[in-house]
This record gives C-alpha cells, sequence and structure tokens, in this order.
C-alpha cells in the first residue's frame, strides 16, 4: 500500500510541474502577442489594436496570479529538491518577467492612444520606420527567449545570451537615429516625449528577455545568477 501511495503522489507532483511548464509557456505566448499587437499597432495607427491590447492587460495578471498560486501549491505540498527545484524557481523568476514585459505593452499601447489624442502634427515617416525596425529586433530577441519556454534549450538559451551585446548595440543604433531625427524634425513635444518613453519599453523589453534566457539555462545547469532586474 506504501508503495502504491508513494507512486501516485510521484504521479501527482509530475503533473503539477508540467502544468507549470504549460502555464509559463502559454503566458509566454501570450505576452509575445501583447508586445506584437502592440508594435503593430504603432505601425498602422491602429487605435482599435492598440485597445485590445489594453483589454488583455488583465489576462496577463490573471496568468501571473495563478502560476504563482500553482508554484506556492508545489512547494508547500513537494518540497522540490535538485533539478525539480530549479525547474520551479525558473518558473517562478520567468513569470515575473512575463509579467513586465506585458506590462511594457500595455504601457506602449497607451502612449499610442496619447500620441493620437494629443498631437495635431502627424509621425513622420522616418521616425516610423525607425520605431518599426527597433520593434523588429525586439520581437525577434523575443521570440526565441519565449521559444525556450516549449523547451529547455541550451543552445537557444546560450544564443539569447551571447547575442544579447550585439543586439543591444544593434538596436541603441537606431535608438540614436530615432533620437536624431526628433532634433532634426519640427515634431509637437508631447509626441516626442512619447516616443522617448515608447523606444525604453522597448529597450527594458530587450533586458527581460535577456533575463528569461538566463533563467532557462540555471534550469538546465543551475550555474546563472537570478538576481538580475531590467
Amino acid at each position: 500500500m506504501n508503495d502504491r501511495g508513494e507512486g501516485h503522489t510521484f504521479k501527482r507532483f509530475d503533473g503539477q510541474l508540467s502544468n507549470l511548464h504549460l502555464m509559463v509557456t502559454k503566458m509566454g505566448q501570450s505576452v509575445h502577442q501583447q508586445v506584437q499587437d502592440a508594435l503593430t499597432a504603432f505601425r498602422t495607427q491602429d487605435i482599435a489594436l492598440a485597445q485590445k491590447v489594453l483589454a488583455r492587460h488583465s489576462d496577463i495578471d490573471r496568468m501571473e496570479l495563478a502560476a504563482d498560486a500553482e508554484i506556492v501549491e508545489v512547494i508547500a505540498r513537494n518540497s522540490p529538491l535538485a533539478s525539480d527545484l530549479r525547474l520551479v524557481v525558473a518558473v517562478s523568476k520567468s513569470v515575473g518577467d512575463l509579467q513586465k514585459i506585458g506590462e511594457e505593452a500595455t504601457r506602449m499601447a497607451l502612449l499610442l492612444e496619447e500620441i493620437r489624442l494629443e498631437s495635431s502634427t502627424p509621425l513622420i515617416e522616418s521616425l516610423m520606420d525607425g520605431v518599426d525596425r527597433m520593434g523588429v529586433l525586439v520581437l525577434s530577441h523575443l521570440d526565441t527567449a519565449v521559444g525556450l519556454f516549449d523547451q529547455w534549450d541550451e543552445q537557444k538559451a546560450l544564443y539569447v545570451i551571447a547575442g544579447h551585446q550585439r543586439m543591444d548595440g544593434d538596436f541603441q543604433a537606431e535608438l540614436h537615429r530615432v533620437m536624431t531625427c526628433l532634433l532634426e524634425e519640427s515634431l509637437d513635444v508631447k509626441a516626442a516625449v512619447r516616443l522617448v518613453l515608447l523606444a525604453k519599453s522597448l529597450d527594458r523589453i530587450i533586458h527581460h528577455a535577456l533575463n528569461l534566457a538566463e533563467y532557462a539555462m540555471f534550469e538546465i545547469y543551475g550555474g546563472f545568477d537570478l538576481s538580475s532586474e531590467a
């Protein structure tokens, strides 16, 4: 009887870990979609799409709360050790960064609404193109990082980590071009400030994506510092 009961407990624990993995995977996909939609809304000046991003923000918050509750349940009931504990810690840290990425997507959608409502001057094409190029870089980086949740892939994690400095350099170059354009063109001050804030949101997403890759490496090896903050 004891063996059977023990086996049942192990199966339940494995199921909880699988559920945790699934929860963070779904949250990662949802957050990626939020960022993509926020950038599409900006590129097309689609206020309706921006409002959809804002409306879905509560879904990301609910996912975070559900994952946190599941993590507490797993730790309280099973006291996981070794690789199981690393998985729980990596998921917990990842959920926090994903929620912050979702907040940045919401912030970008709000900024677009404010630009459209408050600025009487249309955004010039060169500025739109510059922000669009920054968005492409961010989405590519985030896509690889979020893809780690499908499978804790060492090579993909290392790719994100190793490529972060080069990618960040490309992003900063685009940001510099946008800032130069802001100085050279006659643009509504409020719109210019909000474009700077939007660029900063994209910059923060890059660093959260790096954190996600480091958590994946921690799950695999237990060798990365989980104290980094963006």
